[in-house]
């Protein structure tokens, strides 16, 4: 029942997403008590080697605890925790060291990309209430933005292409997010193309005159792995 039940069905069907992994599976709640810290199971799924699930301040791990308990006895090793994503100065431009980290922390770089393309949704929802027009379509297409395509339900595409559409700064910026992206998938380029490129694409993202664009571009070139 836990395992097919509820790890293997509601865990890949209802919950919350913390980052874009390769399949489907979802956190069901942020508290991993009833079976054991798997209702992190989004988290899990994304660094399946870590001993600990939870990544987020509020979530809680009861595994976790039992884990770091045995280690304080001394019958257990912890080898692997979640990464987390160091912010040093910010460097001029984006450098061998910037795509590094990009690499290695792909998962919560675009984590971080996806909260500033919702806040431009957002920004878009405010300013068309205020002239009183319909935002029902861009609210029902807000959650899909952020996603890669191939995880985007078929019935919600066509509102995605409409609302692409009608509002340029979303539009480019879901299209740098798959630039960006599209970066660490190429198997072909040196990695001094790269770099090359992921400065190219902080120079435009931080020329677009998208505010949400270019904080983001600012932060990622404090990047380092």
């Amino acid at each position: 029942i836990t395992a097919a039940g509820i790890i293997n069905g509601i865990g890949h069907w209802w919950g919350y997403r913390n980052f874009e992994a390769t399949d489907a599976s979802t956190n069901i709640s942020p508290w991993g008590i009833i079976i054991g810290g798997e209702e992190l199971h989004n988290n899990h799924h994304t660094y399946p080697t870590a001993a600990k699930f939870s990544v987020k301040p509020y979530e809680f791990d009861i595994g976790w605890g039992y884990i770091r308990a045995m280690e304080m006895l001394g019958l257990a090793t912890v080898k692997k925790v979640p990464p987390k994503l160091k912010l040093g100065a910010i460097q001029p431009v984006a450098d061998e060291k910037t795509l590094e980290a990009l690499i290695a922390h792909r998962y919560e770089v675009m984590a971080g990309f996806a909260r500033e393309l919702r806040r431009a949704a957002q920004a878009e929802m405010a300013s068309m209430e205020t002239k009183k027009a319909d935002v029902s379509l861009l609210r029902a297409a807000k959650r899909w933005l952020h996603r890669d395509e191939e995880r985007v339900p078929a019935a919600a595409r066509p509102q995605i292409a409409q609302v692409r559409a009608a509002y340029p700064t979303l539009d480019k910026m879901v299209t740098m997010r798959e630039e960006l992206r599209q970066l660490w998938l190429s198997t072909s380029a040196s990695r001094e193309q790269l770099a090359a490129d992921l400065q190219a694409w902080c120079q435009r993202a931080e020329s677009s005159g998208i505010a949400a664009l270019r904080d983001f571009s600012v932060q990622l070139r404090a990047a380092r792995a």
